[in-house]
């Protein structure tokens, strides 16, 4: 099956992380249609998720407001039909705090065993034009889902706004393509992304891509 086209579903500066660039399954495990799945951090042009530090930032957790994606605009990345939509999952803290990051990964396993809407949160799945494939978006704000199952949505179009609920850390929006609407039961499928500026680590110049998957911590902006 071909890759399938995206658009950035963003406007503005974000990072990429667990990039399927680097490894495939890219978030290290192939469960839940993951297998080929994207994370983006919304950051300034020096690559900071917030900006602001304090004792919270190394102690303990910190309010999702303080982070630079958090209520920011979730847009459609394909024409498509809604097939899916969950709401009602909480946003959490963000954990920058290794001490606080501790915890959080030991109780892994009890969200896994909670099921997907654990792992996800909220999100919001559009089926994609010609058949077999679904483009899922995790992490959502709790309440700020705009559509519904059945809406047509262009691309571009406002979905939601970006959160931390699910299995997130800090405020992110987690992008995958897959064989079904339903996770539980989906294979990942690769994708590629149309028109976007890319500065990839260690570089001052940001390049012009016209398709493709961003590296691993670049710094991503979308081109009309």
């Amino acid at each position: 099956m071909a890759e399938k086209l995206l658009a950035l579903p963003f406007t503005g500066t974000w990072m990429t992380q667990n990039s399927p660039a680097r490894r495939v399954p890219s978030h290290g495990v192939d469960l839940f249609g993951e297998r080929y799945a994207i994370d983006f951090v919304a950051v300034d042009l020096k690559g900071r998720s917030s900006d602001r530090r304090d004792w919270r930032t190394f102690l303990s957790t910190e309010p999702a407001e303080r982070f630079l994606g958090f209520g920011q605009p979730i847009l459609a990345p394909v024409d498509g039909v809604v097939a899916a939509v969950h709401d009602g999952e909480l946003d959490h803290d963000g954990r920058r705090s290794q001490l606080a990051l501790v915890p959080y990964a030991l109780g892994q396993a009890g969200r896994l065993r909670q099921g997907v809407n654990a792992i996800a949160g909220n999100t919001v799945t559009i089926a994609i034009p010609g058949g077999g494939a679904f483009v899922s978006l995790a992490h959502l704000r709790l309440g700020s889902i705009r559509v519904a199952v059945g809406d047509r949505v262009a691309s571009g179009q406002p979905i939601a706004e970006c959160g931390n609920s699910g299995n997130s850390t800090e405020p992110h929006v987690h992008l995958q393509v897959m064989n079904a609407a339903d996770p539980s039961i989906a294979e990942g499928l690769p994708m590629t992304f149309g028109r976007y500026r890319e500065r990839r680590p260690g570089s001052t110049q940001p390049l012009l891509v016209e398709a493709g998957i961003p590296g691993e911590r670049s710094i991503v902006e979308p081109v009309a």
